[in-house]
């Protein structure tokens, strides 16, 4: 039995010299090897349009609370990390993967759009469980903001998932920011 690469040379060397007679299995060897090449280079089976792309939303609705959350986190000593204002899906999950230092206390923010009847923000940990799940609906008094601290035991990738859920509009606007309390420094 010859070696894959002597097929396809053999294969191809058939056209140059017609005494050399390929080998049935070279010949289907070689003939699946062009098909996948054919396949896996088709840009019609490529999958690049396919990508979700984060979209910002166009100016910040809620610029008003924002300013006010962050005003009263960094009172109570948080430091702004990440923000976002995030263009969404109703009914769809946006997932958002952040590292996180063990042992730091961490605030999260997710504020929704008003007239949503259902908010959603699920975090997970690195293997995959469920470490906090905070649900509001709209007529509840935190009504469209979720907020959160959490502080993860290891220093590892944590998955945050926020939803809306909007029976009137279909694209709707997100906002979301992770905060963090700065460790004590040392006093000399």
């Amino acid at each position: 039995m010859q070696e894959p690469a002597i097929c396809v040379a053999l294969y191809c060397d058939k056209f140059q010299n017609p005494a050399l007679k390929p080998l049935p299995m070279c010949k289907s060897l070689c003939t699946c090897i062009i098909a996948c090449f054919c396949l896996l280079f088709s840009p019609i089976l490529r999958a690049q349009n396919d990508v979700i792309k984060l979209q910002n939303c166009e100016g910040n609705p809620y610029q008003h609370a924002v300013d006010s959350i962050k005003k009263v986190s960094s009172e109570q000593g948080y430091v702004l990390l990440r923000e976002a204002s995030i263009q969404m899906e109703s009914e769809y999950e946006l997932p958002v993967v952040l590292p996180m230092t063990g042992g730091t206390i961490y605030q999260f923010v997710f504020i929704g759009d008003p007239s949503s009847k259902l908010y959603e923000v699920r975090m997970y940990d690195w293997n995959e469980r469920q470490v906090v799940y905070k649900r509001n609906q709209w007529g509840d008094v935190d009504g469209n903001i979720i907020s959160y601290t959490y502080t993860p035991q290891f220093s590892e990738y944590h998955m945050i998932k926020p939803v809306q859920v909007n029976k009137q509009k279909k694209k709707l606007c997100g906002y979301v920011m992770l905060m963090k309390k700065p460790e004590p420094t040392a006093k000399n």
